[in-house]
């Protein structure tokens, strides 16, 4: 679980997993774009590393169809966060 925390500590990783949210399956290059149009100015190696990150911690997996790799979110790891400290009724 100390991966989670250590993909989600990072702003860019975090905005990464919000462009999955609103978009699967996308590819580096895609990223990469949507990135820069939030004013984020990454090379696409620094791209590909934080995408290393994530997917060393669960939260994202790639597949490689042909000459693209696309990447997905996993929010699994997320919900074993929220069992571990689950919210009690009434609180948010």
């Amino acid at each position: 679980m100390s991966d989670v925390f250590k993909a989600l500590a990072d702003e860019t990783r975090r905005v990464i997993l919000d462009e999955l949210v609103g978009r699967d399956e996308q590819t580096l290059f895609e990223l990469c774009v949507r990135l820069n149009a939030r004013g984020l100015t990454h090379s696409r190696q620094a791209v590909s590393q934080h995408l290393e990150v994530l997917e060393s911690a669960g939260l994202v997996h790639s597949e490689r169809r042909g000459r693209y790799k696309f990447h997905t979110i996993d929010t699994r790891p997320l919900a074993q966060i929220a069992e571990r400290w689950p919210i009690p009724d009434g609180e948010s």
